[in-house]
């Protein structure tokens, strides 16, 4: 990181995931046994960072290396960095959600959080399968192209939440797909049948960045995290806007 704009674009990445994470300065100073000035100084973009340290606070913050860089900072490490700071595709995530209220709060979570993942969103569940399965409006897509993690309401016109958590859990080529139901507190019943059938985890409305944080690590996902003034919220394919709504 040797230029000014790299250092504040890696302490901007520190601080949101420190917050995310409800870590005061000093705190994840003390998990990643570092001083609270240095950390203040990475956040200020007031220091270069050894691959040691970055280390230490990967592994203090509960992310992975890769999730510390942007991508825009990836491209510019060393050979050797770079072999280290994995370059994996960010998580595209799909949501089944008839309800435009929490697909807009829903996307406020995620603005709020600093994410700018891919988001297609499903409003019935018969669209959710034929996206997943790539028939009828999406037989053009390539079933091995499948979103990284699902967030699927129960209660869905067509198709219940609990029949498409039937039908990607029964198949071999979608039941590795984490799914994460969307649920309300009075629907806390169906988290038996949700387990039994292999959902991951389980999040209740309204969706908020607390609630995206606790599931983070659980699933081993990859966030794109953005500086709110520099780059857009979460977004749909553009093939895809005839279908599935962009979330603003």
């Amino acid at each position: 990181m040797e230029t000014t704009n790299d250092k504040k674009m890696f302490g901007v990445s520190v601080k949101v995931w420190r917050e995310l994470r409800g870590l005061s300065q000093e705190k994840l100073a003390e998990r990643a046994e570092l001083h609270r000035t240095y950390i203040s100084d990475i956040e200020r973009g007031a220091r270069n960072v050894s691959l040691k340290n970055i280390t230490r606070l990967a592994k203090a913050l509960d992310v992975s290396i890769a999730a510390l860089f942007p991508q825009p900072l990836q491209n510019k490490l060393p050979g050797a960095e770079q072999a280290i700071v994995s370059e994996r595709k960010l998580v595209e995530i799909l949501l089944v959600e008839d309800n435009d209220d929490d697909v807009a709060l829903t996307a406020a979570a995620f603005r709020q959080a600093h994410f700018t993942n891919l988001v297609y969103t499903c409003h019935d569940g018969e669209q959710a399968l034929d996206f997943l399965f790539c028939r009828r409006d999406f037989s053009h897509r390539r079933l091995a192209n499948h979103p990284d993690v699902i967030l699927l309401d129960l209660n869905l016109p067509k198709v219940n939440g609990l029949e498409i958590l039937r039908q990607i859990k029964a198949d071999k080529r979608t039941r590795m797909i984490p799914v994460v139901i969307l649920t309300s507190s009075q629907m806390f019943s169906d988290m038996e049948e949700c387990q039994r059938l292999g959902a991951n985890s389980y999040i209740v409305k309204p969706v908020n960045f607390h609630s995206l944080s606790r599931i983070t690590p659980h699933l081993n996902l990859e966030w794109a995290l953005y500086k709110p003034a520099e780059k857009p919220a979460p977004t749909v394919q553009p093939q895809l806007q005839k279908s599935i709504r962009r979330q603003s």
